[in-house]
């Protein structure tokens, strides 16, 4: 797959100014917890490595904001995810609804924390 993008700047400029608003949070957000996390774009989203693992990714959509944290952390927070829709390695944020910022601030620190222990 080929990237239309090659910047998260460049992405997140392709959304809509409420979206956008949307990503920059979810980006500073894991930028703030994880200064040494490599930022790029891969499979056309944003995507974040450390210590040479994949970190987390995520990705505008028409109706949510795509979280990909890896399925070990969606299967461990799940009980926190029953108002959103989820799979094995996605969670769906609704632009509905405001950012569960809380919840976002515990799958980065829990993924920080499967990679760097």
């Amino acid at each position: 797959m080929e990237n239309q993008y090659h910047t998260v700047d460049e992405y997140i400029a392709s959304y809509p100014a409420e979206v956008q608003e949307r990503l920059q949070t979810v980006r500073s957000m894991i930028k703030a917890a994880a200064p040494a996390a490599e930022e790029k774009i891969s499979w056309n989203m944003a995507a974040y490595k450390l210590n040479g693992k994949a970190f987390i990714y995520f990705a505008g959509c028409k109706n949510h904001i795509g979280i990909y944290p890896m399925p070990e952390t969606v299967a461990s927070f799940e009980p926190n995810l029953a108002s959103y829709r989820h799979n094995k390695g996605s969670i769906q944020l609704p632009h509905n609804k405001p950012l569960p910022l809380d919840l976002l601030a515990q799958i980065i620190e829990y993924r920080m924390f499967t990679i760097l222990s």
